[in-house]
């Protein structure tokens, strides 16, 4: 039996033999890439029906597991890169220049 490939994975054998490891700094960044991304502790949380749902529904829709989205939204918050929509779009509001009054 042969084993369909999807495009990705025959772009990655299409270009097989251009592969040349990494060596020295960018072995080591990608390294400490991969550290920090290794998920070596776990924790239970409680959550409402509610929220769970609404979280498996969103994740459903994102196309990955609902503790993967838990735990990208845990990551933006804590680094500050998780943004309130709605404050950004009152802030978009309140930059733009006001009708009948030119840029400047």
């Amino acid at each position: 039996m042969k084993t369909k490939l999807d495009r990705a994975e025959r772009a990655i054998e299409a270009n097989a033999s251009s592969f040349r490891p990494l060596s020295g700094e960018k072995l080591r960044r990608v390294e400490k890439i991969l550290a920090h991304a290794r998920k070596d502790k776990s924790v239970s949380i409680r959550l409402s029906k509610e929220t769970l749902a609404a979280l498996k529904l969103r994740s459903a829709r994102e196309g990955l597991p609902y503790q993967t989205l838990i735990s990208s939204i845990l990551h933006k918050y804590l680094t500050g890169r998780l943004v309130d929509e709605s404050a950004i779009r009152h802030s978009i509001r309140f930059l733009r220049p006001l009708p009948g009054r030119g840029n400047g």
